[in-house]
């Protein structure tokens, strides 16, 4: 999903559902959600905002979503699912390597990895937006989960693998470098990264293909 500021006039009077299909308005405001969060951060994000940017009536906005943090998560899960979607290459490590790699390509962007420590740090902070944001973590684990459980039933791990400390070893480094910065988040390093995890998790030097 893209994330390009909208040129919309601020001159020009918001859509209401009459005008603009649901799904357009939808899928506008997200977009709107999206770029505003990247752009300002979580603490200056606004409904109103939003909907200036979506060019919709600030009641099509809560009309979908309840509260600020619903909606910038559902915003964030789209924009993640576009640029970390789940891959389905037939091997778990040639799944992993793609999954990892797009992963720390938001690491290495430095307006995403600034968005990204923001929520994270939000999500200590304040009550109301953590479930949201656990939430949305919960949904990217179970990506991985999903490649795993695959790899499980293709016989590439065993059938006894703690598949949840599994998953934690996958997204260990990025959130570890993401949030403390004492290292890199490089795409070029995914391959050696996975390497490592599925080494740990079979006792094996799988080769990656």
């Amino acid at each position: 999903m893209s994330i390009t500021p909208s040129s919309n006039s601020s001159s020009t009077p918001p859509r209401t559902g009459g005008r603009l299909r649901n799904e357009d308005a939808h899928h506008s405001v997200l977009e709107a959600t999206a770029a505003l969060l990247v752009e300002n951060g979580y603490g200056a994000l606004t409904i109103e905002g939003v909907a200036k940017r979506a060019n919709v009536a600030k009641s099509t906005v809560y009309r979908w979503w309840k509260s600020k943090p619903a909606l910038v998560m559902d915003a964030y899960a789209h924009e993640t699912a576009a640029r970390v979607p789940e891959p389905d290459t037939g091997t778990l490590t040639g799944d992993l390597t793609a999954f990892v790699t797009d992963l720390y390509r938001i690491g290495r962007d430095p307006v995403r990895a600034k968005a990204l420590t923001g929520l994270m740090a939000e999500a200590q902070l304040d009550p109301a937006f953590a479930e949201p944001f656990r939430a949305w973590v919960a949904t990217r684990r179970e990506v991985v989960a999903t490649l795993l459980t695959r790899a499980v039933t293709r016989e590439e791990l065993p059938a006894a693998t703690d598949l949840d400390h599994a998953v934690d070893l996958v997204f260990g480094p990025f959130w570890y470098r993401l949030l403390i910065a004492h290292a890199p988040l490089d795409p070029a390093d995914a391959e050696a990264h996975v390497r490592t995890v599925l080494h740990g998790l079979t006792g094996l030097d799988l080769k990656l293909t």
